[in-house]
Order: C-alpha cells, then sequence, then structure tokens
C-alpha cells in the first residue's frame, strides 16, 4: 500500500506558525490534499507532547492514530547552534528527530531538556553539536532517526552557504555512518543532488516543512512509501536502504525561496553564472548577496546537469493548486472564497488535490472548471510553467502568458 507522507511539520507552539495547526484540522487538509501519513510536529515541546497523548492512540507498531483512524509519526526538528572548534566556524543545522514509540520519545524529552529549555519553541535551539546528537540519541534507543533538514538552504542546513561544509562527514565526522537519508528542501530535487557523488551514498527524502494546515503549504512536498503494512519498523528499513522508499513529490526548485542568489531590498536576483561572475557580490549595494542553493550545488558538483545515479528513486515535480488557480485568475490571496470555490469543486469531483494534479486528464477537468485552468494544471504535472525563481527569502512566481489568463472575474460565477 502506498503512503503518501508529509514528515516534516510544525506544530501551533513554534515560531511563525498558525494557531490553527490541530490534529483534527491537518488531518481534515491531510485527506484534501490526498497525504495519508503526517510527521506530529514538535513532540518534544510540553504541551505538544500532552495533546498527543491525549488525542493520539498508539499501537504496537509506533503508529499513533487519531479516533478517526489518520496515522501520525513522533516526529519533531531541532535547531543546533555551535563553534565547530577544529575549523573555528560557527555551524548552524536543523535536524528532523522521529521517535519509534512514546516511551522513547519521553527519553528523548528528557535527554533534551537537561541541555535546555523546551517550552519557548517548538524547534528549540540547543548549543551542542551534531557529532553530540547522534550520539545522544543512540545512548537512548538506535532506532531513533535522524535525518539533517533542507539541507541546502543558506541559513540553518547542513550543506548550505552559512556553514561552507564540503560534505556530510565534516558535520558528523565518525557519526555519519548513522545518517542514511537527507531532506532536499524546496530550493533543490533529487536531480540537484545526483550531481554530488558524495551523497551518492544516501536516501533523499522530501518533506514540505509546513508551518500551517493549509493544502498549498502542507504536503507541497512528500515521499512515497510502499508498504505492506504502517509501521515505525517498516520506515526505519525505507530510510536505512531505500526498500519501501518508492519516490518524492517536490515543488519545482525555482519556486523555492532560496533557489538563486540575490538581494530582495536591492531587487537584485542572479542566477549561478552571473553571481559566480560577481564573485557572489550584490552589483547594487556591494555587500555579499543571500548565495542560493544553485549556486552551492553549482560550486559543488562533481557531476553534469542530467545526470542519474543508481538506483534512483523517481519524483515529480508540482506547483499546489491553489497557486495554480491563483495565477490563472490573478486573484493573489491564496485562502480567498473564489479560489476556494473552484479549488472544492475540483476536490468533490476528484477526491483529492494530488490526484487532480497527477492523474485527472485535460478533458476530465474541462468539464470542471475553466479551459485555461485545465490547461495549466496540465501544463504543471509535465513541468512546462515558467517560474521566475524564488531568491533572499521570496517564492518563485508562476509566469504566465496574457492569453492563458483569466482577465475577468465573471468567469468565476460559472465554476
Amino acid at each position: 500500500m502506498e503512503f503518501i507522507s508529509d514528515l516534516q511539520i510544525h506544530s501551533s507552539h513554534s515560531r511563525a506558525t498558525s494557531k490553527n495547526i490541530t490534529f483534527q484540522n491537518l488531518e481534515k487538509f491531510a485527506r484534501i490534499k490526498g497525504l495519508n501519513l503526517l510527521g506530529t510536529g514538535d513532540f518534544q515541546h510540553p504541551i505538544q507532547f500532552k495533546t498527543i497523548t491525549n488525542e493520539l492512540e498508539e499501537d504496537n507498531n509506533g503508529i499513533l492514530w487519531t479516533k478517526t483512524k489518520f496515522p501520525f509519526l513522533l516526529q519533531t526538528e531541532i535547531s543546533l547552534i555551535y563553534t565547530d572548534k577544529e575549523r573555528n566556524k560557527g555551524q548552524r543545522v536543523h535536524h528532523l528527530i522521529f521517535s519509534p514509540n512514546l516511551d522513547t520519545a519521553k527519553q528523548i524529552i528528557d535527554k533534551l531538556g537537561s541541555k535546555g529549555r523546551l517550552d519557548y519553541d517548538g524547534r528549540p535551539i540547543f548549543g551542542f553539536n551534531s557529532v553530540e546528537l547522534i550520539d545522544m540519541m543512540r545512548s537512548i534507543n538506535v532506532d531513533i532517526e535522524i535525518i539533517p533538514a533542507h539541507v541546502w538552504t543558506p541559513h540553518f542546513s547542513l550543506m548550505g552557504e552559512y556553514n561552507q561544509l564540503n560534505k556530510v562527514e565534516d558535520c558528523f565526522q565518525e557519526n555519519t555512518k548513522y545518517i542514511h537519508a537527507l531532506e532536499t528542501g524546496m530550493s533543490s530535487d533529487p536531480a540537484d543532488n545526483w550531481r554530488i557523488s558524495a551523497l551518492d551514498k544516501f536516501q533523499l527524502v522530501s518533506f514540505s516543512d509546513a508551518h500551517s494546515m493549509w493544502p498549498y503549504r502542507l504536503g507541497r512536498e512528500a515521499t512515497v512509501f510502499d508498504f505492506n503494512e504502517l509501521s515505525y519498523k517498516n520506515f526505519l528499513k525505507a530510510i536505512r536502504t531505500g526498500e519501501g522508499l518508492k519516490s518524492t513529490i517536490e515543488t519545482p526548485t525555482f519556486y523555492g525561496k532560496y533557489h538563486y542568489s540575490g538581494h530582495r531590498n536591492c531587487g537584485i536576483v542572479l542566477d549561478p553564472k552571473e553571481s559566480l561572475k560577481n564573485n557572489q557580490i550584490c552589483p547594487k549595494c556591494g555587500n555579499k548577496l543571500i548565495v542560493g542553493v544553485a549556486d552551492r550545488i553549482e560550486k559543488m558538483a562533481d557531476r553534469p546537469e542530467g545526470y542519474k545515479r543508481k538506483n534512483i528513486k523517481p519524483f515529480v515535480s508540482l506547483i499546489p493548486l491553489q497557486e495554480l488557480i491563483s495565477a490563472v485568475y490573478g486573484i493573489k490571496q491564496l485562502n480567498s472564497k473564489n479560489i476556494w470555490k473552484i479549488y472544492d469543486k475540483l476536490i468533490e469531483e476528484f477526491g483529492n488535490e494530488l490526484n487532480v494534479l497527477l492523474n485527472a486528464s485535460e478533458n476530465e477537468l474541462r468539464k470542471i472548471v475553466h479551459e485555461k485552468l485545465a490547461k495549466i494544471i496540465i501544463l504543471n504535472r509535465e513541468g512546462k510553467l515558467k517560474i521566475k525563481a524564488g531568491f533572499d527569502g521570496v517564492y518563485g512566481v508562476i509566469e504566465l502568458n496574457e492569453k492563458d489568463k483569466i482577465k475577468t472575474q465573471k468567469s468565476l460565477g460559472e465554476f
């Protein structure tokens, strides 16, 4: 059975997140999106852990279920900010932590609590290093899994510009053998990572880092597993060996907030060739650019674009449906009632968003929505949308020809 999962979730107790993130809302919108497995988010936060134990029921396989039978996996994210003494360089790394059961989660909470406060943020910050994190977790339970998150983004990632690390071993040293997968983040996809031979030993997974439960955030990146039974054991096998890890769903890399280098305040955005030609210096203000993922990968790659490593997992790149509707109708607010009106009509007909984006034919779509939107949904599926690259914390933008837009809101009433 396929399990389409988003396992990088934040709770309402994390900074810059929706206060409406509840397990009821996560389940509701996960089903609408087409997901059937989520992470709990922030399990180490005292209020969130209490909510987990009150609202979810753990089975014998390490899976937690709502009363209406939707599954969650115990998951959190922590931030490590420390100085690498050998390199005399500050490091900032975000890590996903997965627990095999509630008893182990309690021990993780106790251990992390001995290192700092857990109640001020759902994604707490600690001053110990990544090697210590591995040792700490393995001293509790060797089935705890740690996955470095959004590994290429500039500010808080393993391979990003700030850290200036050239390989995973630079971060984890002898404990690299306990790192089995990397989460690619929105601004890179598996094909980018295939260009770097040093990453061949790692599985590649994708999750959304969702800060709300809306379907244009939840599951925008996801990992598809193929299990005969949903269990933490099977999840662990997939992450550690690739068996049961089927594919990933990505957003196009150009859509990511840190794909190209630039300065938003200066209105400057440069592709890797331009950026590297300028030594990553802003031509307007003279300061260093916020160096994007494309630059970083171009500098690190030892293989050409288009290279496919052995035993790869397939992936598909998709812009969320509400963003497509927004682009076609020129409605900027993604939570607009007019966007929801069209979106709900499609969900009513096709069951969930991923079915719309991946499977509905253009003829089927035209029976439900305007032909221009039907066309854009198909172009999205085929990877043929033009996207102005994201940079310096600004999302990429879908660029449509005028003939592909609906210039009047009159058509909204028809659908």
